[in-house]
C-alpha cells in the first residue's frame, strides 16, 4: 500500500479558512476514493481560539455546499513541521511564520501558499480572511479554497499519488 500523505492547512485562528480547507479536501478525497491515503488537519498560527469549533459562518457556508466541518481549533506546534508532508498556508504572513518555525526546529514539511494550486491564484496569491466581513466573503473564500484544493490534488496526482497503491 502507498504511504499516507499528510496535509496541514494553516490560517491565523483556525476557525475560518483552515477548517474550511480541511473540510473541502476531506470531501474531495472522499469523492475520489482517496481518503484512506491521507491524513488531513488544520491549525492556526495564534492561540486566540484554541478549543473552539469552526466559525458558524464557515460551517453554514460549507454545509450549503455539502461539506461538513468539524474539529476544534488548535495552534501550530513545532512537531507539525516533522509530522506533516505538506503544510499549506493561507497567506504570506502565515508562510513567513512557518518558515521561521521550520528554520528553528527543522522538519520535512513542504511549505506552500495554498493558492499556488488555484488556477486563478498564483505563486503569491493569498486567501483573504473573511472573519470581519459578511456572508459573501465566506462564499468567495470557499470558492478559492475549493479551486486550490482541487489544484493541489491534481498536483499530487502527478507526484505523490502516482506511486502504486
Amino acid at each position: 500500500m502507498a504511504q499516507e500523505i499528510s496535509v496541514l492547512f494553516v490560517c491565523t485562528g483556525n476557525i475560518c479558512r483552515s477548517p474550511m480547507a480541511e473540510g473541502i479536501l476531506r470531501h474531495l478525497l472522499d469523492s475520489r476514493g482517496l481518503s484512506d491515503r491521507f491524513r488531513v488537519d488544520s491549525a492556526g498560527t495564534d492561540d486566540w481560539h484554541v478549543g473552539e469549533s469552526p466559525d458558524p459562518r464557515s460551517v453554514r457556508t460549507a454545509a450549503r455546499r455539502g461539506v461538513v466541518l468539524g474539529g476544534h481549533a488548535r495552534q501550530v506546534q513545532p512537531d507539525d513541521l516533522r509530522r506533516f508532508d505538506y503544510i499549506l498556508a493561507m497567506d504570506r504572513e502565515h508562510m513567513a511564520y512557518l518558515r521561521r518555525l521550520q528554520e528553528a526546529v527543522g522538519g520535512k514539511a513542504r511549505l506552500h501558499l495554498l493558492r499556488e494550486f488555484d488556477p486563478q491564484g498564483g505563486a503569491t496569491a493569498e486567501v483573504p480572511d473573511p472573519y470581519y466581513g459578511g456572508p459573501q466573503g465566506f462564499e468567495n473564500v470557499f470558492d478559492m479554497l475549493e479551486r486550490a484544493c482541487r489544484g493541489f490534488l491534481d498536483f499530487l496526482q502527478n507526484t505523490d499519488l502516482s506511486a502504486d497503491p
